[in-house]
């Protein structure tokens, strides 16, 4: 891994000790979503910002970094602990269901001068990748994440890309369907993603098995025994020489801290998380039915409790970049 010293100086502030301990909360139509199942009116803009001051001002102190959204998220920037990094997501939030092919979109008023401008220690964008898609579909993703490591390069600051993978012929990411075919997408996609043109320093990405569906985890059908489950993390450790950091994807605390103590134990040397729901989920609900100290309560004991049992199990699973 060749660096400048910009962009290791930049990983060191996302860092502690060569881990990455980030807290995700850029969120923005996901998070819409979430708040919208205890009201009834849209949530407001000042509500979507105020939940991130909450968390940042909060949860900060606990992690190397945090990542956030400059639409709701810089608030929440000028608040989190002096110590903590700080990446800004580049995308736009969600995706054309219309279609199967899941073109990226950054953010139009924004680039990666900007984002480093406003403080930013990396820039993150999000792409949807199936590997076995549509080739001319895929060429147009290749061609965008070329001009955004280009541009990354030349403000000499960190790139995070996160792929989140998918079938264009399977509807539902969470059936037994794609668990599946997961390993190959996640571990093939980061394969392409490795190489130098695309001027990436850090992979954000899910881990290579549905662990819903991994023997000894499963609650009912099991697609992978454990074994299995284990070969798909070390085929994902050989598929990439950079450093690689998970997301939460959603599934709960202790889920996630279960699978990475699996990740490690089958010879995943991964170097972090970027963990989001896992940590903060519970705090909307308190939110927006018991009001600002309700939540910060909430994320001073059951947050805390989270992020911190998060960070003792990296300890013990993470490698250092």
């Amino acid at each position: 891994m060749v660096l400048t010293q910009a962009k290791q100086s930049y990983l060191e502030k996302l860092s502690r000790n060569g881990v990455i301990s980030a807290l995700a909360f850029d969120q923005r139509g996901a998070l819409k979503r979430m708040m919208a199942q205890y009201q009834t009116e849209e949530p407001t803009v000042e509500q979507i910002e105020q939940l991130k001051v909450l968390v940042s001002e909060e949860l900060t102190k606990y992690a190397s970094s945090i990542l956030l959204d400059p639409e709701y998220g810089l608030p929440a920037s000028k608040v989190r602990d002096q110590e903590a990094g700080l990446l800004l997501a580049y995308e736009k939030t969600g995706y054309d269901a219309t279609t199967t092919s899941r073109l990226p979109d950054c953010l139009v008023e924004w680039s990666a001068k900007r984002l480093k401008e406003e403080g930013a220690d990396a820039v993150k964008f999000l792409l949807y990748y199936d590997v076995d898609g549509d080739d001319y579909v895929n060429l147009q993703k290749k061609a965008y994440i070329e001009r955004i490591g280009s541009e990354c390069k030349a403000e000499d600051i960190p790139f995070f890309l996160e792929i989140l993978t998918y079938d264009e012929n399977i509807a539902d990411n969470g059936s037994v369907e794609f668990a599946k075919v997961k390993a190959h997408k996640v571990n093939e996609a980061m394969k392409v993603f490795s190489d130098e043109r695309f001027g990436i320093d850090v992979l954000k990405v899910e881990v290579p098995v549905n662990m819903k569906y991994v023997e000894g985890f499963a609650e009912g059908e099991v697609v992978y025994t454990k074994e299995e489950a284990a070969q798909a993390f070390r085929d994902q450790e050989a598929a990439s020489h950079l450093p690689y950091i998970y997301l939460s994807a959603g599934v709960s605390a202790k889920l996630f801290q279960d699978t990475l103590v699996f990740a490690a134990e089958s010879g995943a040397k991964f170097n972090g998380v970027l963990c989001g729901r896992a940590t903060w989920a519970g705090s909307v609900k308190v939110y927006i039915e018991e009001g600002e100290e309700a939540a910060r309560n909430w994320l001073r004991t059951e947050g805390f409790k989270n992020i911190n049992e998060l960070n003792k199990v990296l300890e013990k699973t993470a490698s250092s970049w």
